[in-house]
């Protein structure tokens, strides 16, 4: 009897347990379904997030273009390649799209990308053995160009798929590359790292988008997917102020110095004197964007270099002379040295011309002669403010990044004379090209500017348009001229350094300068006749200049009968020259002997094939005709046009074929592809090697050409 109570008590309990444990339950279901939430968390947001997949819609960073609209940085697509090694991929089984045969897969795409077969087929193997989904195949199977990832495609390997990711290219390789700078891709974005890339990286980047969607357990979209996109905002173009053509002229002279002479380094910039407008700039040595393997320099040592300048910094001595009213140019003084003080004693370069004029001393670079100027007549800090006044003693403004200034060394009198010629006190060469650009703009210093407009790639709307800026006026319009009379007999005189600076079809205002190198291992400077920074600051034309320029040649490998200015001055010549004519400027001193080297295209509207190539080659062009066809498709040049002596014209055909273009570079290669509307890959940087399109072959719209460039 005991035992029955005790069992039904025990029965009592457990039910009651579970009565309760029930409504616990129960009651916790309805608190969840009535308000959706466990442990706070929102159960339909919960499992939305859990089905819902999404993935960014990258933005495509804006272009760098030149003034004229040549691209020189732009986005291009490169290629991962991946491989599925689990066979559960392949629903057909006699249809698979897994990898089946790992010998044969690694042998014929190990040879494409240039990777070691044995390294390829381990990876595979490893997958398949590990029970892996999918394999990669390191670095040599990414960045992989369109032409290797059409030749995959083509061997119809099963598993074998690709991923595309953009990659920046630079079209033409070192060209003004310390200025357009270098992007990578860092953490899954393309970032400016230097130059106008790194400065306008967040315009140039854009803004990344995304979309996002429901999608089933096995990875497909749901009838309605609830998806939402926000669209990528694609970054702004930026027209630099530099021309295509005056920078390819610049870029191969200095290539050719650099070739002939050895020099440790060159700086070039060409600049509008009347707007800041920075139309060419370089240096060596220089690097491939493309290939920033091994790079001797990466700075652009036009802006971030200071250096002593040398006789250079005498036109400004000059100009602050006949500022204050001091200067007689008709005024003689003792030439050869000049005692500063009881320990130093300044030299006219070991050489003595007796009493000579003070014009006669600036066109000869003699050191007395300025010297006598700052000590005698301006007043060393009367001097010093006009230092100031050109604003040797800050940066130039120039909207590049990594700008560095110069120093003024004007601690002791022997610093404060020495500064008059160039030495001790330091400059770059921007700071010298905006300083002489108060005297070839009628006093009116302008500050330098190479980015041009900025411009939304969707709307084709200007952004931002720079103007011209004057910083500064040092000197007078009256200084400005008389100063650049003289800079002119510099060049022109019987005694002038400038001599070898002469053009054969305008007048140039200029002065030479041959700067002592400090000696690296400790006091004084360096001896012997290649250590010397050995530059030219020169306007042209003289009395109204369109252009200034500045060039530096540091320690250039000089034969017995060489002189130092031979290297400088092949850059000056050959750049200013040129430059002046392609930008339509008269000529104000052309010598009838001597054949000017630019033309006008004539007339050549509905011509045939032959009269128009008749026509280009009595313009001295080097002309290329594509195809057989009688008639005229398109030309490279236009009625009108200006060109340059020996310039390549292209003209097209109605039945064009594939020429030989060997020897092109890679400008010219991709403006034939846009006369014929050709899919166009470079490889590597220099000159065409190899076409992938043989010569001859019969061209259609939206072929593939690529072509291998070599150094």
């Amino acid at each position: 009897m005991k035992k029955n109570k005790t069992t039904q008590r025990m029965a009592m309990f457990l039910l009651s347990a579970f009565a309760l444990l029930f409504l616990v339950l129960a009651g916790r279901f309805l608190f969840i379904q009535a308000s959706g939430e466990v442990a706070g968390v929102n159960l339909k947001e919960f499992a939305e997030s859990k089905r819902t997949d999404s993935y960014t819609l990258e933005a495509t960073r804006g272009k760098i273009l030149d003034r004229n609209g040549m691209e020189l940085a732009y986005d291009q697509p490169t290629y991962s390649i991946y491989a599925i090694v689990s066979e559960k991929y392949s629903a057909d089984k006699d249809h698979p799209i897994h990898v089946t045969e790992v010998d044969k897969t690694a042998e014929e795409i190990a040879e494409i990308i240039g990777a070691d077969e044995n390294d390829l087929k381990k990876r595979l193997q490893n997958g398949i053995d590990e029970g892996k989904f999918q394999v990669e195949f390191g670095s040599a199977g990414s960045g992989l160009s369109q032409d290797q990832k059409k030749k995959i495609e083509e061997l119809d390997l099963p598993g074998i798929q690709f991923t595309e990711e953009a990659e920046r290219f630079y079209p033409n390789g070192t060209f003004a590359s310390q200025v357009i700078g270098l992007a990578q891709r860092q953490d899954g974005l393309i970032t400016g790292l230097t130059g106008i890339e790194q400065q306008l990286n967040d315009l140039l980047a854009g803004k990344n988008g995304n979309i996002s969607y429901e999608q089933d357990g096995y990875g497909y979209k749901l009838l309605n997917p609830n998806e939402e996109v926000q669209a990528a905002q694609d970054g702004d173009n930026v027209y630099l102020t530099i021309d295509q053509k005056i920078q390819t002229l610049l870029e191969d002279t200095l290539t050719q110095v650099d070739e002939k002479w050895n020099p440790k380094k060159i700086s070039a910039v060409v600049m509008n004197p009347k707007t800041g407008e920075i139309v060419a700039m370089s240096n060596r040595p220089s690097y491939d964007p493309n290939d920033p393997e091994n790079v001797e320099n990466w700075y652009n040592d036009s802006i971030s270099n200071p250096m002593e300048p040398g006789s250079t910094m005498k036109m400004f001595t000059v100009a602050s002379a006949i500022e204050e009213g001091k200067w007689n140019p008709d005024e003689e003084y003792k030439s050869g040295t000049y005692k500063v003080d009881k320990d130093t004693t300044i030299g006219d370069y070991n050489k003595s011309w007796g009493s000579i004029s003070y014009l006669e001393g600036i066109q000869r670079s003699s050191n007395v002669a300025v010297a006598n100027l700052v000590a005698n007549k301006i007043g060393e800090d009367k001097f010093l403010e006009y230092l100031k006044k050109f604003h040797f003693d800050q940066k130039s403004g120039i909207d590049l990044p990594g700008e560095i200034a110069g120093t003024i060394l004007y601690n002791y009198e022997a610093e404060r004379i020495s500064t008059a010629y160039g030495q001790g006190t330091t400059a770059t060469p921007i700071q010298m090209v905006t300083a002489a650009s108060a005297i070839a703009n009628d006093g009116k210093m302008v500050t330098p500017h190479i980015i041009d407009k900025i411009v939304n790639p969707d709307t084709k709307k200007v952004v931002e348009q720079k103007k011209t800026k004057v910083q500064a006026e040092p000197i007078s319009k009256e200084t400005a001229d008389e100063t650049l009379k003289i800079l002119e007999s510099v060049v022109t005189s019987e005694h002038g350094t400038g001599k070898p600076y002469k053009l054969d079809d305008y007048s140039v205002a200029g002065k030479t300068g041959t700067a002592q190198i400090p000696n690296p291992n400790g006091g004084g400077y360096m001896e012997g006749k290649n250590n010397y920074l050995f530059s030219f600051l020169g306007m042209a034309p003289a009395d109204d200049p369109e252009l200034i320029m500045y060039v530096s040649v540091l320690q250039p490998e000089l034969k017995e009968t060489e002189t130092g200015s031979e290297p400088s001055a092949f850059i000056f010549k050959n750049v200013m020259e040129n430059a002046l004519h392609y930008m339509d400027i008269s000529p104000d001193q052309a010598d009838e002997k001597n054949e000017v080297s630019e033309k006008r295209v004539p007339d050549i509207e509905g011509m045939s094939t032959r009269a128009t190539k008749k026509a280009l080659e009595d313009t001295g062009m080097d002309v290329v005709v594509v195809g057989e066809g009688d008639k005229v498709s398109t030309t490279s040049v236009e009625s009108g046009q200006t060109v340059l002596e020996g310039e390549r014209a292209v003209i097209v055909t109605d039945e064009p074929t594939m020429p030989d273009i060997n020897g092109w570079s890679m400008r010219e290669v991709l403006e034939l592809g846009e006369l014929l509307q050709l899919d166009v890959e470079t490889i590597n940087s220099g000159y065409a090697k190899t076409q992938s399109i043989k010569k001859g072959t019969k061209l259609n719209k939206n072929d593939y050409l690529a072509v291998e460039f070599s150094t």
